[in-house]
């Protein structure tokens, strides 16, 4: 009897093991997976101490606050088209209001390569033609606002500096830490001064390692840029009838806009949606060059002569410059929800 008791004993308790890991499989169960949401939007502001645009500075080296929104279609995972419509505060030599851009494209994605392909318009509201004469300097009249006003420095400006631009991007994703973008942009008449104008950069970018910050949520990056902007010849409103020696005008049916290379490099670090980016840029641009393409207003006369700026006025816009830059970004599918 022990021993038929002992055997029913052994039996129980192999069929309960058995019947314990029958069920221990059985409640195992994958979820299911999230619905696919076409729509999304994303969105955020930002306030930087200088607004630097390709080496050159829109704000005069102040304080700039920008916004943007941008909605979105996901057709797929890996194909998105967008619109989006931005602004950013300005203090341009025609004393525009604002810049409001209003862009469009498409980003397909394939595996760790990402194209974005769009148009970019940059508007520039609320400006006044600033020349001084009744005709520019191959003798084409002028409107009577712009020979009401003028530069103290000598230098014109055009009342609208609106224009758009037709971009492509291509970045490699490396790995989870090294990105690589090609960029290439292309306008027929950049800011409206009658010439076209091409810039292509490469950025590098790493990002560490979120082990580095554990769990308090920081992140950070390094990354750099340089870029070369190609111009072709202005209208006749940037010409100059200017002679002097050493000068290889007069120029009256317009200039050479200077092409010329711009570099920068920074480190950021972002923490949930915020991110503070620290950056120098520069350019190669001389003073004189670069009088000569912005028409700075608050230029003055520095003895910076080139080929294309006979006045001896010179620009610090285009010169070396620290960008602190704190940010929010945010899209409604990761953040609203």
């Amino acid at each position: 009897m022990k021993k038929l008791a002992l055997l029913a004993t052994a039996l129980a308790m192999i069929s309960g093991s058995a019947m314990a890991a029958d069920m221990t499989v059985k409640a195992v169960k994958a979820p299911p997976p999230p619905p696919f949401e076409p729509w999304d939007f994303a969105f955020g502001s930002a306030i930087m101490n200088d607004y630097i645009f390709r080496g050159i500075t829109q704000s005069n080296h102040n304080p700039s606050v920008a916004a943007y929104f941008e909605p979105r279609y996901n057709v797929t995972k890996d194909l998105q088209f967008y619109i989006g419509v931005a602004g950013e505060s300005i203090s341009f030599p025609n004393r525009a209001a604002a810049e409001i851009d209003v862009y469009g494209g498409i980003r397909p994605t394939f595996g760790a390569f990402v194209l974005d392909i769009g148009v970019w318009g940059y508007l520039y509201p609320g400006g006044t033609c600033f020349f001084g004469a009744p005709a520019d300097a191959a003798g084409n009249p002028l409107s009577p606002e712009c020979a009401a006003n003028f530069l103290p420095n000598g230098n014109v400006a055009k009342r609208d500096a609106s224009f758009f631009e037709v971009y492509g991007k291509f970045t490699y994703n490396v790995n989870e830490n090294w990105a690589f973008t090609l960029n290439e942009y292309y306008s027929p008449n950049f800011l409206n001064l009658g010439s076209w104008g091409n810039y292509t950069s490469i950025i590098g970018k790493w990002t560490a390692p979120s082990t580095i910050f554990g769990t308090s949520g920081v992140g950070m990056y390094i990354s750099g840029e340089f870029g070369r902007q190609w111009f072709g010849t202005s209208d006749s409103f940037y010409g100059t009838s200017f002679a002097a020696p050493g000068f290889a005008g007069p120029f009256p049916n317009g200039i050479k806009e200077p092409d010329y290379n711009t570099w920068n490099i920074g480190i950021g670090f972002t923490y949930k949606v915020f991110t503070l980016d620290l950056r120098y840029s520069d350019t190669n641009l001389s003073k004189a060059d670069c009088n000569a393409f912005t028409s700075d207003y608050t230029s003055s006369f520095n003895n910076s002569f080139s080929n294309i700026n006979p006045t001896g006025v010179g620009s610090n816009w285009c010169g070396a410059a620290g960008i602190a830059k704190l940010s929010a970004d945010l899209t409604a599918l990761s953040n609203l929800k």
